[in-house]
């Protein structure tokens, strides 16, 4: 085919394209007008009678500006939803005091006086190492402070014969040898090894005639009457959370039941790793349910945040960021928006926006900011609800 007849071939198909958008696009002749071409040409090529008003009455509406008449919308009112009221954290309990039993001093163990889960009470004797050594020790000791006190009380009554210098030296002499009995008395006594404080006994590895050391574990002691629960929580909370704070929590051990506390201490700093901060609960646990070791989810409630609620397909975008189209009687405004949260029903943004404020959600392709507009008669339900 010759070069002339293909432009004359692409000629035709352009004209023929633009015929076909001058009739049947909704706009066209004001887009047309616009250009600046004349009259007798727009009317040509985009007739108001055809395309633009015989699309049904609403392709004429949704011209939205462009000289066809009121933009035929569908709106959804604005809602306002809730959120960051609550947080919600894994963390892992602790007894308030626990402490492994070890001796003060070596030797082989003679008695086992408590079973494993047992619960003792303060300065109850959990094991006793053998202590013969230390009973003589004392006995001596105790022997030689009688005698001392003996000779004190006959130079006390021979005053008169005795010399001031003989007297005193037997009172320093009484005074050492009561010193002597009561170190003789505490190493006999820390051949028992006693309960710290009150609390349930772990599980007992050691027997009647093993050697131990100080550095052995002879028991595991935890004072379960409260539970300690150590978890972090976000950054963004950190100005919320107040020590004394309420909580509550459950326990995985435990589903369906739910334990009340206190925040009991919060960290001084931010973990910079992370980015979130030490947070400590404490938990009562009067009826004795719950375990060190086990894990909980931690619940706390704050105020919140309350922020504008809108449906997803009202959001639009341009150079400048996102925006909404605002119905403000038969007129359309933009307004510009920070999403702040987005869900699959609903986006939170923060703008200048009111509860049940009307934004376009259908026909937003040719509206202009001041835009004539009618809305559908169907109206939806708020896209936005209360909770996070």
């Amino acid at each position: 085919m010759r070069v002339w007849k293909q432009l004359l071939l692409g000629v035709g198909v352009i004209s023929a394209g633009v015929l076909l958008w001058g009739r049947f696009v909704p706009g066209a002749n004001g887009v047309l007008e616009a250009a600046g071409l004349p009259e007798t040409v727009v009317a040509a090529i985009a007739p108001s009678g055809e395309g633009n008003g015989q699309a049904g009455g609403e392709g004429g509406g949704r011209s939205g500006g462009f000289g066809g008449g009121p933009a035929l919308v569908v709106t959804k009112p604005v809602g306002m939803a809730l959120v960051n009221d609550r947080l919600n954290a894994i963390g892992d309990g602790e007894a308030i005091r626990s402490v492994t039993v070890t001796p003060y001093a070596s030797g082989n163990l003679t008695e086992v006086l408590v079973q494993s889960g047992s619960r003792v009470e303060q300065g109850q004797v959990i094991a006793r190492l053998d202590n013969d050594e230390q009973k003589i020790a004392a006995d001596q000791a105790r022997v030689a402070r009688e005698s001392a006190e003996q000779k004190v009380t006959r130079l006390t009554n021979l005053r008169s014969s005795t010399s001031a210098a003989d007297l005193q030296d037997a009172e320093t002499a009484l005074k050492a040898a009561e010193l002597a009995l009561r170190n003789a008395e505490l190493m006999l006594s820390r051949r028992d090894i006693t309960a710290p404080f009150a609390g349930t006994v772990g599980i007992i590895s050691v027997n009647p005639g093993d050697y131990v050391t100080t550095t052995s574990a002879i028991a595991r002691v935890d004072d379960r009457s409260k539970i300690l629960v150590d978890y972090w929580v976000p950054e963004r909370f950190a100005t919320n959370i107040r020590v004394g704070g309420e909580v509550t929590a459950t326990a995985v051990a435990r589903p369906g039941e739910t334990f009340t506390g206190t925040i009991q201490a919060i960290d001084n700093r931010i973990d910079q790793e992370s980015r979130t901060l030490r947070v400590r609960a404490q938990i009562e646990n009067p009826q004795d349910l719950l375990r060190a070791g086990m894990s909980f989810q931690v619940t706390m409630l704050f105020a919140g945040d309350r922020y504008p609620s809108v449906d997803p397909l009202s959001v639009q975008w341009s150079a400048d960021g996102s925006f909404i189209w605002r119905v403000s009687g038969d007129k359309v405004e933009r307004v510009p928006v920070h999403i702040v949260q987005r869900n699959p029903d609903k986006v939170l943004v923060k703008a200048d926006l009111a509860d049940g404020d009307a934004v376009v959600v259908e026909g937003v392709q040719t509206l202009r900011p001041g835009g004539a507009v009618r809305t559908a008669a169907e109206r939806q339900a708020p896209a936005g609800t209360e909770g996070s």
